[in-house]
């Protein structure tokens, strides 16, 4: 099950988070735990350049994309392989909604997109689509012609 995703600026601010499967009271610790791993780990980090971690018998893998971290937190059967598979999907949906790899504004200028992208791609913590093509016909709000 993919338990979060998480997207934050370069200060660690949160821009978007999904939590599938988490307690409430969890949820504050598994922020600042991946903000501080961020923080210790991207700074000098290359564009999409993927670490992997483990905490609690779950797996992180996590990037920076322009100006932009992306986190993805799985356990069971969503290891570092597939949860690498599942933030390349992500990486490229936000630079396809962004036209690049995004600044903060131009993150913030496409969120709706971008949230639209991300519920195509993970749907109640299961990987939904991993087709760039399919997601992008699917938040044009139109229904899909290969059904």
């Amino acid at each position: 099950m993919l338990l979060a995703v998480l997207f934050t600026n370069t200060e660690g601010n949160i821009l978007v988070e999904r939590f599938q499967g988490v307690p409430t009271e969890e949820r504050l610790h598994w922020r600042s735990f991946l903000v501080k791993l961020g923080a210790d780990n991207l700074r000098r980090a290359k564009n999409e350049e993927l670490f992997v971690a483990s905490h609690k018998s779950v797996y992180i893998v996590y990037t920076m994309l322009g100006d932009v971290s992306i986190y993805v937190v799985g356990k069971d059967e969503y290891d570092e392989l597939t949860l690498s598979e599942v933030i390349y999907v992500i990486t490229s949906s936000v630079k396809d909604a962004c036209g690049k790899p995004p600044t903060e504004r131009l993150f913030l200028d496409k969120y709706g997109k971008i949230c639209l992208c991300l519920d195509e791609i993970v749907w109640k913590g299961l990987l939904e689509n991993t087709d760039k093509s399919r997601i992008r016909r699917l938040t044009r709000l139109k229904p899909p012609t290969d059904v």
